[in-house]
């Protein structure tokens, strides 16, 4: 039988990856002996996606099924993102896409699974702030590094948090309350929900210089119990956990911890503007994959990754919770995570929060 070689423009899909064999093969093709087919190697060494899947390492049929691994529980920020998008991105890389929940204290377990799984697209994780920045600088050995032990692939989207207060203390804004806080050392508090609170908090406390004591909860939802019985007295949280106690006059939002006002809180002032410049802490959510994570698969989970996100109805339900889109790049990505592990190693060493 005389194997006839496959044309130059075979069809190879979009990424370089053929979701078959390779371009141009056939089943009678592939049943050949391999001392036949060389005049078709030959020719398809020449078609540049072929060569760019090699060069790249990428296997040459992406696995059929793909878990999004998520750090936390049902109904927590990653989760709800993970969930929104899995559908529509299993749809579009034809694989059976499923959210797998693996929590723990602050996302340590999810993130070694990850990190040590097949680099081959099977697993990707929803990271955040805490896996991904908090954890590098909080543990001395979390058991995995954020930088080396993962492709970053992209953010998805951030959200800002927002400061409420008590009705009972006497401040309308957070000049007044740095002035309050000035004038009784000490004497006021604030709940906090989990690490990352905490370094709101002191990143607070450094930027204005004043002294308030941290009070330990379980949950942001036990957090903000606290604060609305009076036994505590502010919190940081985001906005769809607070909104109703705000419109209630039950609590009052004083600060938004984004670079730019919350378009549902259009009156609140963000902290920098409210008198502390450069504060800027947001929780955000992305999606990483093991190291050596072939660059085409990256790059395939990236593209459509970042199409959901701005297809109209995923956008508007990501927006309608408080959250900003962001989709971006993975080089955006990795630089974020360098930008945000430092950050978070200055806030420990001037606050004094030990590492565990």
């Amino acid at each position: 039988m005389r194997i006839v070689p496959a044309p130059l423009s075979a069809p190879c899909n979009k990424y370089g990856i053929s979701m078959y064999r390779c371009p141009g093969g056939n089943r009678a093709q592939s049943r050949a002996p391999w001392r036949r087919a060389l005049p078709l190697l030959a020719v398809l060494a020449l078609c540049p996606a072929f060569s760019r899947a090699q060069d790249s390492g990428v296997a040459p049929v992406l696995p059929k099924q793909s878990r999004i691994i998520v750090a936390s529980v049902g109904g927590t920020g990653p989760d709800f993102i993970a969930r929104l998008i899995a559908p529509k991105l299993g749809e579009a890389l034809r694989q059976n896409m499923i959210v797998e929940n693996r929590p723990s204290a602050n996302g340590i377990v999810a993130a070694q699974y990850t990190a040590r799984a097949a680099p081959d697209g099977s697993v990707i994780m929803m990271g955040n702030a805490g896996t991904h920045a908090i954890n590098a600088a909080l543990y001395k050995n979390p058991g995995y590094d954020p930088l080396q032990d993962f492709a970053a692939i992209s953010e998805i989207a951030s959200i800002p948090v927002v400061l409420v207060i008590h009705p009972s203390v006497p401040a309308k804004s957070l000049r007044e309350l740095i002035a309050l806080a000035r004038k009784s050392p000490g004497k006021l508090n604030v709940a906090i929900a989990g690490a990352a609170g905490e370094l709101m908090g002191n990143a607070l406390k450094l930027g204005a210089k004043i002294n308030m004591t941290n009070i330990p909860y379980k949950g942001g939802v036990q957090a903000t119990i606290a604060v609305l019985s009076g036994e505590a007295d502010m919190v940081f949280t985001t906005y769809v956990v607070i909104a109703q106690h705000v419109d209630a006059g039950k609590l009052r939002a004083i600060g938004v911890s984004s670079a730019r006002r919350m378009p549902e809180l259009p009156n609140v002032p963000t902290i920098a503007e409210g008198g502390l410049p450069g504060y800027e802490h947001e929780q955000w959510y992305a999606l990483f994959a093991p190291a050596r994570t072939p660059a085409a698969i990256v790059h395939a989970i990236y593209t459509e990754a970042s199409r959901i996100v701005n297809i109209p109805e995923i956008n508007e339900r990501l927006v309608a919770t408080g959250h900003r889109v962001i989709a971006g790049t993975p080089q955006q990505l990795a630089e974020k995570v360098r930008r945000e592990i430092e950050k978070t190693r200055q806030i420990m060493l001037e606050s004094g929060m030990q590492q565990q």
